[in-house]
C-alpha cells in the first residue's frame, strides 16, 4: 500500500506557508501507508517540479512557494525498486510533445516487464512498476483522457493513478484502489487521500476548520479532471476486467466474461487480510487480533478504519 494526497487551491486562499502546512498534516497521516519515501510535485515559475526523497513525511520540510495553486503528493511503501535509489520514488516525471507531466501511483503493477517487452518501451533505470504507466502515456505523445484510457486499459495490477500536466490541470484515473476527494466550493479548495479515514484524520488536525465538504464520487473506470479554475471534466476507461486482469497470475479459477468469480475473490480477500496483519503489526498489535475482529464479525474496512483513526 502506498498512499496519494495532495491539494488544489483554485480560489487562490491559501499562502504557501498555509499550504505547506496543510500538507505536512496530510502528508503525515499518509505514513499509515507508506513510510519508505515521500514526494511532491507542483508547477512553478512556468516549470514543474517534483521534489521527493527516501523519508518517511515527518522528516520532509514542505516549502510551497506563493502562487502555486495545485500540489501532488504520494507516500511510498516499497514493492519494487529500492526506496533508496530515489529515482524509484514518486512522483515520476514525464514528457510529451505537448508538455511535461507528473504521475504518482497507489496500488501494484504486475505486467510492467512484459509491456516494456512487447511494446519495445525505451530502456530505464527506473525499477519501480509504476513508471511504465509513464511511458505508456509517452507512446501516445499526449496527455489526454484517450492517452489516460490507454494506459489504464494496458496496465495489470491494482492501481489508482494521479497526474499533474504542466497547465495545472490534475487526472484522476480510479481503478480498484481507494481514493477520496473533498471539494469545498466556497473556500475554492479540493483536497483529497487515498482513504477518507486518512483524509478526515488529517482534517480533524487541522482543526477541521475548513466547514462541510462536498465528496466528489469515483468509482473504478472514471478518469477525472480538475483544471486551474476548479472545474471538473470526466472521462473512462473499461474496468470490467480490472478482477480478472489482477488475479489472473494467482489462479486459473476466472471467468472470462470478466467476472470475478468466488475462488478468485477469496484470493483477493485473503491478500488484503495479509496487508492488514502487516499494518497490525506496524501499529503495535499482534496479527491474531486481525482474525479475533474478523471472527467477531467485524469488516476487512472497519478494521482498517480503526488501524488508521482507532476507531470501529
Amino acid at each position: 500500500m502506498c498512499c496519494l494526497f495532495g491539494m488544489i487551491d483554485y480560489g487562490q486562499n491559501f499562502t504557501g506557508t498555509q499550504k505547506s502546512k496543510i500538507l505536512a498534516i496530510l502528508a503525515r497521516e499518509c505514513e499509515a501507508r507508506g513510510t519508505d519515501a515521500t514526494g511532491i510535485a507542483y508547477n512553478h515559475a512556468g516549470k514543474l517540479r517534483i521534489y521527493k526523497r527516501p523519508l518517511p513525511a515527518r522528516r520532509m520540510r514542505f516549502h510551497i512557494p506563493n502562487g502555486v495553486s495545485v500540489i501532488m503528493g504520494h507516500t511510498r511503501m516499497t514493492t519494487q525498486g529500492n526506496a533508496k535509489n530515489n529515482q524509484n520514488n514518486h512522483p515520476f516525471a514525464g514528457n510529451t510533445p505537448v508538455g511535461g507531466f507528473a504521475l504518482a501511483h497507489n496500488g501494484v503493477l504486475y505486467n510492467d516487464h512484459w509491456l516494456r517487452s512487447s511494446l519495445k518501451l525505451p530502456k530505464t533505470e527506473i525499477e519501480t512498476d509504476s513508471y511504465v504507466a509513464v511511458q505508456l502515456i509517452e507512446k501516445k505523445k499526449t496527455l489526454d483522457f484517450d492517452s489516460l484510457r490507454y494506459m489504464a486499459e494496458e496496465v495489470e495490477g491494482s492501481f489508482c493513478f494521479t497526474v499533474l500536466d504542466s497547465a495545472d490541470n490534475l487526472h484522476f484515473v480510479k481503478g480498484d484502489n481507494p481514493l477520496c476527494l473533498y471539494h469545498y466550493p466556497k473556500l475554492g479548495l479540493y483536497l483529497y487521500a487515498s482513504t477518507e479515514a486518512i483524509l478526515t484524520k488529517a482534517l480533524r488536525g487541522m482543526g477541521n476548520r475548513f466547514g462541510q465538504p462536498v465528496k466528489v464520487p469515483l468509482e473504478a473506470g472514471d478518469i477525472l479532471k480538475i483544471d486551474p479554475n476548479g472545474n471538473q471534466e470526466r472521462g473512462s476507461f473499461d474496468a470490467s476486467l480490472l478482477y480478472f486482469r489482477y488475479y489472473r497470475p494467482l489462479s486459473p479459477a476466472y471467468s472470462f466474461d470478466g467476472n470475478c468469480c468466488p475462488a478468485v475473490a477469496d484470493e483477493f480477500e485473503a491478500a488484503y487480510i495479509d496487508e492488514l496483519k502487516t499494518f497490525a503489526r506496524y501499529y503495535g498489535y499482534e496479527e491474531e487480533l486481525v482474525d479475533t475482529w474478523l471472527q467477531d464479525g467485524f469488516t476487512t474496512d472497519d478494521i482498517e478504519d480503526f488501524l488508521y483513526c482507532g476507531e470501529m
